[in-house]
């Protein structure tokens, strides 16, 4: 079997494998490297050579590529929506907030609230943030 038939199988495996393991990042960059490695096969290399394109070609693409795509993998906080874009958002009290309810005015609109802390009590005018939200009531702590 030629070297650069059993390089263009590594990589079609480290593909595979790459698909099957979700957020890693890690056999793609390599089979990449394979691929760099069947091509010195295919040009008639010798097989260290082709040995140190492919330790070379995994360690250069691992160390380029994997932080580019893991800084993808996470969504910013700007573009979070729904109720997810609110947590840390700032609100006013509009009626007394404390454990048992209230209401506060996040960003133009009126939800209803209740203190974080439990033995907190937040009067009308009160500067809060939103520390998460529950259903329809957001959870706010000063």
């Amino acid at each position: 079997m030629p070297a650069w038939l059993i390089w263009a199988i590594a990589a079609v495996l480290l593909a595979v494998g790459e698909v099957f393991t979700p957020g890693m990042f890690f056999l793609g960059p390599v089979a990449l490297a394979a691929i760099a490695a069947g091509v010195a096969a295919l040009v008639g290399l010798g097989v260290v050579i082709q040995l140190l394109v492919f330790i070379a070609g995994s360690v250069a693409s691992v160390w380029v590529l994997r932080p580019i795509a893991r800084a993808h993998l996470h969504m910013p906080a700007a573009l979070r929506t729904g109720t997810a874009a609110l947590e840390g958002a700032k609100a006013v009290v509009v009626h007394r907030v404390d454990v048992n309810g209230g209401r506060v005015r996040i960003g133009g609109e009126e939800w209803s609230a209740r203190a974080y802390m439990e033995d907190q009590v937040l009067e009308p005018g009160a500067r809060v943030e939103v520390v998460k939200i529950e259903g329809a009531t957001a959870l706010v702590y000063q």
